[in-house]
């Protein structure tokens, strides 16, 4: 398959195979290492990306499904205003232990606040489920996620209690 790929904003023309996975192309063919390798099989969440700002595993995910969508990764969701306000969080926060997960969990909450930029706790909940993180970071990502929010944890704590 021959394909013009929009990746963080950039045309990448790309000659793969119909079926290999979104993430070995953006890794071994483009050169953007930052999504992660996990489980392959879509359920850790390493290898999550945006397509058109939608969280996807692209472990699983053929390059040829992608169209005409735009793919955002961690390389450029810095340039997003949800995904600079998520990485000045994280490192606020200091969410990051051993950082693997790292990169699909800032492309899941990034996605969560461009679509609810005020985000209770079921919100991020349902937003980051499938995310795993070995290190049990999760309380901190939650509260890096309500940073970047503008969200008084302990209002919101009062509020669902």
């Amino acid at each position: 398959m021959k394909a013009s790929l929009t990746i963080n904003g950039q045309a990448h023309e790309v000659d793969v195979a119909d079926d290999m996975p979104l993430l070995w192309v953006l890794r071994d063919i483009v050169g953007l290492t930052g999504t992660k390798f996990g489980c392959g099989k879509a359920l850790c969440g390493a290898c999550t990306v945006q397509l058109d700002g939608k969280p996807v595993r692209s472990c699983l995910l053929p390059a040829s499904a992608v169209g005409n969508r735009a793919i955002t990764t961690i390389e450029g969701i810095g340039a997003t205003p949800a995904g600079a306000a998520i990485q000045k969080a994280w490192l606020d926060i200091e969410v990051v232990q051993c950082g693997f997960c790292q990169s699909g969990q800032i492309m899941s909450a990034s996605a969560l606040l461009a679509r609810n930029p005020k985000p209770d706790d079921d919100d991020i909940d349902a937003a980051m489920a499938g995310n795993i993180c070995r290190c049990g970071t999760y309380h901190r990502v939650r509260s890096a996620i309500k940073r970047a929010a503008g969200v008084d944890e302990t209002q919101a704590e009062k509020a669902q209690g």
